[in-house]
């Protein structure tokens, strides 16, 4: 995956949940607030709900983040 502002992300990751639940509703809430804004774990989660390649799910994680104000 590529650089990813992780002090931001997990900073606001309350507010983002929102947003990764309405982008991805097959991921439960726990499973959001886990994830604590891991792209890593967040890619793994969207690879295994929606069938997904691995790079297939960190693209669109990382767009995901990129559309949040969270890529460096």
């Amino acid at each position: 995956m590529t650089a990813i502002n992780k002090d931001t992300l997990a900073g606001n990751w309350k507010q983002f949940t929102g947003k990764a639940k309405e982008k991805w509703g097959k991921l439960t809430h726990d499973e959001l607030t886990k994830s604590e804004g891991r792209a890593e774990q967040l890619a793994g989660l969207v690879q295994e709900r929606y069938g997904k390649t691995r790079a297939e799910a960190e693209k669109e994680v990382e767009g995901f983040m990129k559309d949040c104000g969270c890529k460096s």
